[in-house]
């Protein structure tokens, strides 16, 4: 008698995916992740939050190069929202090492593989060091034409179109701008995201159903893919598989 032999789940979820053929016309120009779990990852460990942290930057370097394996042109990262300041010092602190200690890690590598790096937010309230890892990265990658790595630090959307629309206003006041000619695409220039195409694809991990003040404009039309993996746990197998779901699916864009 055949035996067969017990797989592990992530084993099976492996082979899963390796009968997945994407069709490379109808990858997501745009994929945005809410990097949610972290903290609950460590915790079922019996770890600080800080670890699961760590062990979740260690996932980003797998998913920017997988992005760009597959032909993503804009991976947006919500790496820290407006509302993070609210959590225990020690752990903001941490947090405001990370984009250093990624940086300095793998901007190498990022350079090397023609990776653009972005920062949507505003950069004046980080400290002084995350603020000049973050000048470096995006000088130092400013002539690269690949994938573009965009982190969302210190990130908040209602506070964006708040912002938006005053310098709207402005320009309406000193009579460059007729109110008449106000229109999405107006105040689309004014987000942090401009230039930026909306994403096309929201993926978010940890179970959590919500949008957190997340690129409330820009997610009008994307796609939503969420999963119960801890962000830390997340692999090149979940993304392909919120890839495929996103491909079956047809957009309609409030047409029929």
């Amino acid at each position: 008698m055949m035996l067969k032999r017990w797989t592990s789940k992530k084993e099976e979820r492996k082979t899963a995916t390796e009968d997945i053929v994407l069709d490379p016309q109808n990858i997501p120009e745009h994929v945005a992740i809410i990097m949610d779990g972290n903290g609950r990852w460590a915790k079922k460990r019996g770890l600080p939050r800080v670890a699961g942290h760590r062990e979740g930057m260690n996932v980003i370097k797998k998913m920017v190069k997988t992005s760009n394996k597959l032909g993503v042109k804009t991976l947006t990262l919500y790496a820290f929202s407006t509302e993070n300041w609210k959590r225990p010092k020690p752990e903001v602190d941490f947090l405001m090492r990370l984009p250093e200690r990624f940086l300095k890690a793998e901007l190498p590598q990022l350079i090397e593989e023609n990776v653009q790096v972005r920062i949507t937010g505003t950069k004046d309230a980080l400290p002084e060091h995350t603020q000049e890892a973050v000048n470096k990265a995006i000088k130092d990658t400013s002539s690269n034409d690949g994938l573009i790595l965009n982190f969302a630090l210190n990130y908040g959307s209602r506070h964006e179109m708040v912002e938006a629309m005053k310098d709207v206003y402005k320009e309406i006041e000193r009579g460059t701008l007729a109110i008449e000619d106000v229109t999405e695409d107006v105040l689309s220039a004014h987000l942090m995201t401009s230039g930026l195409k909306d994403p096309d694809l929201l993926i978010r991990t940890s179970g959590e159903i919500r949008l957190s003040n997340f690129m409330l404009w820009q997610l009008a039309y994307s796609e939503f893919w969420f999963t119960d993996v801890l962000w830390p746990d997340f692999t090149e197998e979940h993304f392909i598989e919120a890839l495929e779901v996103y491909q079956k699916r047809t957009r309609r864009f409030g047409g029929v």
